[in-house]
């Protein structure tokens, strides 16, 4: 992973734009998914992320990492709960996860440090 998760999410945002046009129907029901996955039950917010960020890893999907570490950075200071679940993933998937956990960690550092101005970024 060399791009930076800000710059990742932004341009992934900005590429389903295309996908949002042609096919609202599947975005529309993706998203709904989402928001129902997402509700407030009996898991707070900030366990549902920690999960949804694991699964990220697991499945090795930047994007995933990049969306839901953006989510938890808003969920306050919960670094070490970050190390928690990705240290389950390291468990469960060894060494290739492990890699994975380590760019979750860098993405997660990604949306809780200072802004920093984007180079490259698409305007």
């Amino acid at each position: 992973m060399t791009t930076p998760y800000k710059t990742l999410t932004l341009n992934i945002s900005g590429n389903l734009t295309q996908l949002h046009k042609t096919q609202p129907n599947v975005m529309k029901g993706f998203a709904d998914m989402g928001k129902a996955a997402m509700a407030a039950g009996t898991l707070d917010a900030k366990t549902k992320e920690l999960i949804a960020l694991a699964v990220g890893v697991v499945a090795r999907c930047d994007g995933c990492i990049g969306f839901h570490a953006k989510a938890l950075a808003k969920q306050g200071p919960v670094t070490e709960e970050v190390h928690e679940a990705l240290a389950l993933t390291v468990y469960m998937g060894g060494e290739p996860l492990a890699m994975y956990a380590a760019n979750a960690e860098a993405a997660f550092n990604e949306f809780t440090s200072p802004a920093k101005p984007l180079t490259g970024a698409p305007s």
